[in-house]
Protein backbone atom coordinates (compact mmCIF):
# COMPACT_ATOMS: atom_id res chain seq x y z
CA UNK A 1 0.00 0.00 0.00
CA UNK A 2 1.27 3.43 -0.91
CA UNK A 3 0.21 6.75 0.52
CA UNK A 4 1.77 9.18 -1.95
CA UNK A 5 1.12 12.33 0.13
CA UNK A 6 2.99 10.92 3.11
CA UNK A 7 6.14 9.58 1.49
CA UNK A 8 8.27 12.53 2.55
CA UNK A 9 7.24 12.58 6.21
CA UNK A 10 10.12 12.18 8.61
CA UNK A 11 10.09 9.34 11.10
CA UNK A 12 9.84 11.69 14.07
CA UNK A 13 6.80 13.41 12.60
CA UNK A 14 5.13 10.12 11.63
CA UNK A 15 5.82 8.51 14.99
CA UNK A 16 4.53 11.58 16.87
CA UNK A 17 1.39 11.53 14.74
CA UNK A 18 0.97 7.80 15.42
CA UNK A 19 1.28 8.41 19.18
CA UNK A 20 -1.32 11.18 19.00
CA UNK A 21 -3.72 9.04 16.98
CA UNK A 22 -3.28 6.10 19.37
CA UNK A 23 -4.31 8.39 22.22
CA UNK A 24 -7.36 9.44 20.24
CA UNK A 25 -8.27 5.75 19.78
CA UNK A 26 -8.09 5.30 23.57
CA UNK A 27 -10.31 8.35 24.04
CA UNK A 28 -12.80 7.02 21.48
CA UNK A 29 -12.90 3.64 23.25
CA UNK A 30 -13.64 5.35 26.58
CA UNK A 31 -16.44 7.27 24.90
CA UNK A 32 -17.80 4.09 23.36
CA UNK A 33 -17.67 2.24 26.68
CA UNK A 34 -19.19 4.93 28.93
CA UNK A 35 -20.76 7.33 26.44
CA UNK A 36 -18.24 10.13 26.94
CA UNK A 37 -14.53 10.68 27.48
CA UNK A 38 -14.67 13.33 30.22
CA UNK A 39 -17.38 14.19 32.76
CA UNK A 40 -17.89 17.63 31.19
CA UNK A 41 -18.72 16.19 27.75
CA UNK A 42 -22.16 15.52 26.39
CA UNK A 43 -22.90 11.80 26.24
CA UNK A 44 -22.90 10.63 22.63
CA UNK A 45 -24.96 7.81 21.18
CA UNK A 46 -23.39 4.39 20.75
CA UNK A 47 -23.44 4.80 16.96
CA UNK A 48 -21.82 8.27 17.11
CA UNK A 49 -19.08 6.96 19.39
CA UNK A 50 -18.56 3.86 17.24
CA UNK A 51 -18.18 6.08 14.16
CA UNK A 52 -15.60 8.20 16.02
CA UNK A 53 -13.64 5.04 16.92
CA UNK A 54 -13.83 3.87 13.31
CA UNK A 55 -12.41 7.18 12.08
CA UNK A 56 -9.62 7.20 14.67
CA UNK A 57 -8.63 3.61 13.80
CA UNK A 58 -8.41 4.76 10.18
CA UNK A 59 -6.06 7.56 11.25
CA UNK A 60 -3.82 5.01 13.02
CA UNK A 61 -3.75 2.84 9.90
CA UNK A 62 -2.89 5.91 7.82
CA UNK A 63 0.06 6.65 10.12
CA UNK A 64 1.23 3.05 9.86
CA UNK A 65 1.10 3.27 6.07
CA UNK A 66 3.37 6.33 6.14
CA UNK A 67 5.90 4.46 8.32
CA UNK A 68 5.73 1.25 6.29
CA UNK A 69 6.31 3.26 3.11
CA UNK A 70 9.31 5.07 4.57
CA UNK A 71 11.00 1.81 5.57
CA UNK A 72 9.63 -0.30 2.69
CA UNK A 73 7.95 -2.84 4.96
CA UNK A 74 4.62 -3.90 3.42
CA UNK A 75 1.74 -4.10 5.89
CA UNK A 76 1.22 -7.73 4.88
CA UNK A 77 4.74 -8.50 6.15
CA UNK A 78 3.98 -6.61 9.37
CA UNK A 79 0.72 -8.53 9.90
CA UNK A 80 2.39 -11.88 9.21
CA UNK A 81 5.24 -11.11 11.64
CA UNK A 82 2.70 -10.08 14.28
CA UNK A 83 0.71 -13.28 13.77
CA UNK A 84 3.83 -15.45 13.94
CA UNK A 85 5.04 -13.68 17.10
CA UNK A 86 1.74 -14.26 18.88
CA UNK A 87 1.33 -17.83 17.68
CA UNK A 88 4.82 -18.58 19.02
CA UNK A 89 3.89 -17.00 22.35
CA UNK A 90 0.76 -19.15 22.56
CA UNK A 91 2.74 -22.31 21.75
CA UNK A 92 5.41 -21.46 24.33
CA UNK A 93 2.73 -20.74 26.95
CA UNK A 94 1.16 -24.18 26.40
CA UNK A 95 4.48 -25.91 27.09
CA UNK A 96 5.32 -24.00 30.28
Amino acid sequence: MKHEDGQNWTFSFASAFLAEETGEVARAIRSLEIGRDRPDEVIGSYEENKQELTEELGDVIGSLIVIENKYNIPLEVVFNAHKKKHLNAIIMHKFL
